[in-house]
C-alpha cells in the first residue's frame, strides 16, 4: 500500500467519526487521525516498507502511537482497515461522496443526514432547490445557491482526475512494466503527457520484444479492480482509484506514429492529418504512408520533418495556434524546470507547514536553488494558525537568524497575507515594510460578486508593499470555480504597478491556469511559478507548475523566479522609499 492510501483511509475515519458521533471522545480521536493524515503525508519513505521490517517501528513516526500503527500494519498486510470497514457499514456510503462538495464538511453532513434525512448528492441537490435547507441551523438561502454551484462543479469533475493522481500512477505502472525484462519502452501518453490539468483515463505505449507476455504481466498489478479488455495489442482495465488504463503494445517502427496519435489532442491531430493530405499522404497512428510506402513513423521528430513543421512540444498540441507556428519556425522557446532559480511560496511550522525554516532552505539547497521565499500566513487565515503581528515580527527575526545560518542560499523574508473583504491588507503597513517581498492572496469570502471582488482586488494591487499576487483566481481543480472578477482590469492594475502574477504549481490548485498564463505571455507581463509548500518534499510539485507554464506558451524569460538573486528582486516592484 501507498502512503497516500494509508493516509486516505485515515481521512476517511476522521471524517466518518465527525459525521457519526457515537462517542463523546471521538472529537478527539478525530483530531488524532488527522494529525497522522498529515505526518503520513510528509513522510518521506513508504510506510509499508517501514511495517515489514523488523528493526523498524512505525511508533518512531510523529503522530503514530500504538493503536494507529496497529491499524497501519493490518492495511499493509491485508489491504484494508478492519475498523474502517466497521465505521463505513453505520451509515450510507453515498454520505461521504458529499465530502467532496466545497464548503460541506462533515459537520454539515452530519446535520443533512441527521435532520433533513438526506444520503446522498442527488437528494442534497433536490433538497436545495426546494429550500429546504434554509431552515436548518446555519443555513440560508444564499448557503442553498454555493451548495448548488458546488454540485454543478462536482458533476462536472465526475470521473476526471488531478494531473498529479494520473502522474504518480503513471510512473508506478512504468516502473511495474518495466519489471518486466522484455519491455524495452514505456511512454505515457494522452492528455496527461499535454499536461492537462486533469485527465480521464491514462494511455501507456509500450513497446517489447513479447506483447503477450507484457499484457500478462500487467494484469498482475495488484491496484487493478477489474480487467475490462485483454488483447494481443491493448489491455484495458480499471483501477481501484476508479482510472481506466489503456495498455498499448506497439511495434518499434511505428512508436513515433503511435506516440503522436495517442498524444493528441483531437483537434491537433486532425489539423496535422489536414497537412498530410493536401501532399496525397495519410497520417494515422502506424505512420505517415504515401500509398503504402511508409515515409516516417519510427519517431515524432521525423514525422513533423516531413511535414515541414518544426517538432511541436506535447504541451502546445491543442490547435491554437502551434501548427502555424512550427510552418514557420517561430514556436516559443518553453521554460524548463531546469530554468527554475527559487521557490517564492512557501510555509513552515510558524503556521501551517510540517518543517522549519533551516529544513526548506537547506531542501531547496540541495535541488540547486538560489533563493527561497518564506511565506507563512497571516492572522486572517486562522485554520492555517496564522500569524499576529507579533508573531509575525518575531518570525521575520526567525529568518533572518537562519539567513545567517544557511550558507549558499538567500532566505527571504516573505508573507502571504491575506486581502480582506474590502480589500484591505490583514497586516499593517509599518509590519508589510519589514518584509523583504510580499506575496498577497484571497482566501475567504470567495462568492462576491463580480465587481466587488474586481474592487477588492483592484484596493489590494494599490497597496505599494504588493510585489506578487497569489494563486489569483481562488480556483481548486475539481472542487471549486474561480471566484468571478474583471479579468482584464486586474491584470491591467497589476502591470500598472508592477505586481508579479503568481502560477501556483500546487496540483490542487494550478493558478493561473494555461489560458490565463497565455493571457498574461500575450500582454508582455512575466510570471513566478512557486509551489506553496508546506514540506520538503513539495517543492517536486514545480513539475506541475512549469507544465503549465509551457502550456501557455511561457518562456524562460517569462518566469521571474528563472532569474538569479539580484536579477528577480530588479524585477519586482521597488518599494517606498
Amino acid at each position: 500500500m501507498e502512503n497516500r492510501e494509508i493516509a486516505a483511509v485515515f481521512e476517511e475515519i476522521s471524517n466518518l467519526m465527525k459525521i457519526i458521533q457515537d462517542d463523546p471522545k471521538w472529537t478527539f480521536k478525530a483530531a488524532a487521525y488527522d494529525r497522522a493524515k498529515r505526518s503520513i503525508e510528509s513522510f518521506p519513505e513508504r510506510l509499508e516498507d517501514v511495517a515489514r521490517d523488523p528493526n523498524r517501528k512505525l511508533t518512531d513516526i510523529p503522530g503514530i502511537g500504538a493503536d494507529l500503527a496497529k491499524k497501519i500494519t493490518e492495511m499493509v498486510e491485508t489491504g484494508k482497515s478492519s475498523y474502517h470497514q466497521e465505521q463505513l457499514a453505520k451509515i450510507p456510503h453515498s454520505l461521504l461522496d458529499m465530502l467532496q462538495l466545497q464548503t460541506v464538511g462533515p459537520q454539515k453532513v452530519r446535520l443533512f443526514y441527521q435532520q433533513a434525512h438526506i444520503n446522498s448528492v442527488d437528494e442534497l441537490e433536490a433538497a436545495a432547490k426546494e429550500g429546504r435547507l434554509r431552515d436548518l441551523p446555519g443555513m440560508s438561502e444564499k448557503s442553498e445557491e454555493n451548495i448548488l454551484k458546488a454540485i454543478e462543479v462536482y458533476r462536472r469533475a465526475a470521473g476526471r482526475f488531478r494531473l498529479d493522481t494520473a502522474y504518480e500512477t503513471a510512473e508506478v505502472l512504468s516502473a511495474w512494466l518495466r519489471d518486466l525484462k522484455v519491455v524495452e519502452e514505456v511512454t505515457p501518453a494522452g492528455s496527461l503527457r499535454r499536461g492537462r490539468e486533469t485527465v480521464g483515463d491514462l494511455d501507456l505505449l509500450v513497446t517489447g520484444r513479447d506483447p503477450a507476455a507484457i499484457a500478462d504481466h500487467f494484469v498482475k498489478f495488484p491496484g487493478i479492480a477489474s480487467i475490462l479488455a485483454k488483447g494481443e495489442d491493448k489491455v484495458s482495465v480499471k483501477l481501484k482509484n476508479d482510472l481506466q488504463v489503456d495498455v498499448r503494445m506497439i511495434e518499434r517502427s511505428a512508436y513515433g506514429a503511435a506516440l503522436h496519435y495517442f498524444t493528441g489532442s483531437k483537434e491537433h491531430n486532425v489539423a496535422m492529418r489536414d497537412i498530410a493530405k493536401r501532399r496525397g499522404w495519410k497520417l494515422s497512428e502506424y505512420g505517415l504512408f504515401h500509398g503504402d510506402k511508409i515515409l516516417a513513423g519510427r519517431t515524432e521528430e521525423e514525422i513533423f520533418a516531413k511535414l515541414g513543421l518544426e517538432w511541436i512540444p506535447p504541451e502546445l498540441r491543442e490547435n491554437l495556434g502551434e501548427i502555424e507556428a512550427a510552418e514557420i519556425n517561430e514556436l516559443p522557446r518553453l521554460v524548463e524546470q531546469k530554468d527554475i532559480r527559487g521557490d517564492l511560496q512557501m510555509h513552515t511550522t510558524a503556521s501551517d507547514g510540517h518543517a522549519g525554516i533551516e529544513e526548506m532552505a537547506e531542501a531547496a539547497k540541495q535541488i540547486g536553488y538560489k533563493y527561497i521565499l518564506i511565506t507563512d500566513h497571516s492572522k486572517a487565515v486562522t485554520v492555517a494558525n496564522g500569524l499576529d503581528e507579533k508573531r509575525a515580527a518575531e518570525h521575520i527575526r526567525r529568518i533572518h537568524a537562519a539567513r545567517k545560518k544557511v550558507k549558499g542560499i538567500e532566505i527571504w523574508a516573505g508573507t502571504e497575507v491575506d486581502i480582506l473583504g474590502d480589500g484591505k491588507l490583514d497586516y499593517s503597513n509599518a509590519l508589510l515594510k519589514q518584509f523583504d517581498i510580499v506575496l498577497a492572496s484571497v482566501h475567504s469570502r470567495m462568492t462576491m460578486p463580480a465587481e466587488e471582488m474586481t474592487a477588492r482586488l483592484l484596493r489590494a494591487l494599490e497597496n505599494p508593499y504588493v510585489r506578487i499576487l497569489g494563486h489569483p483566481t481562488g480556483r481548486q481543480i475539481l472542487r471549486r470555480d474561480p471566484f468571478l472578477f474583471d479579468l482584464e482590469k486586474v491584470f491591467a492594475a497589476a502591470r500598472k504597478f508592477g505586481v508579479i502574477l503568481e502560477l501556483n504549481g500546487n496540483p490542487e490548485r494550478l493558478d493561473l491556469c494555461d489560458r490565463h498564463v497565455k493571457l498574461a505571455r500575450d500582454r508582455g507581463m512575466k510570471i513566478i511559478i512557486s509551489t506553496d509548500a508546506h514540506d520538503p518534499k513539495d517543492f517536486a510539485l514545480m513539475r506541475y507548475g512549469v507544465l503549465t507554464a509551457r502550456r501557455g506558451w511561457m518562456e524562460k524569460s517569462g518566469v521571474l523566479n528563472t532569474q538569479p538573486p539580484e536579477k528577480l528582486l530588479a524585477g519586482l516592484r521597488p518599494l517606498p522609499s
